[in-house]
């Protein structure tokens, strides 16, 4: 098992504020438990709880990928009437011990959504 060390350092901490996710400016998901993870070579990526988003916009599918310090990655679509975006959030269900706390956490790609953090 690789662990992030030294030469990949990853950082996983709460994000202040209430992180609010919309696609094609429908919101998605809203978290005041959201947290950042900060991967070496890699933007910062907002993970947010299962219990935030709203389910009805995401359909899993079968695509799936591997990253030896965080485990594998199931995938979902987005989907809203006239929009979709195939695999375009992510979840590592049964993440590695060293990233742990993404278990039941979704992450989303940037180019496919927007962001914004409110103060709370």
């Amino acid at each position: 098992m690789k662990v992030p060390g030294a030469g990949s350092p990853i950082s996983i901490v709460p994000q202040p504020g209430c992180v609010v996710v919309k696609f094609h400016g429908i919101q998605v998901a809203s978290s005041t438990r959201a947290l950042v993870m900060h991967e070496t070579n890699y933007p910062p990526v907002y993970y947010i709880p299962r219990e935030d988003i709203a389910e009805q916009y995401f359909a899993r599918t079968d695509h799936t990928s591997y990253c030896p310090y965080k485990g594998d990655a199931s995938y979902y679509s987005l989907q809203i009437p006239g929009h979709e975006s195939a695999n375009a959030v992510w979840s590592y269900e049964h993440p590695k011990v060293s990233v742990a706390q993404i278990g039941g956490y979704v992450a989303f790609y940037p180019d496919e959504v927007t962001f914004e953090v409110l103060d709370t």
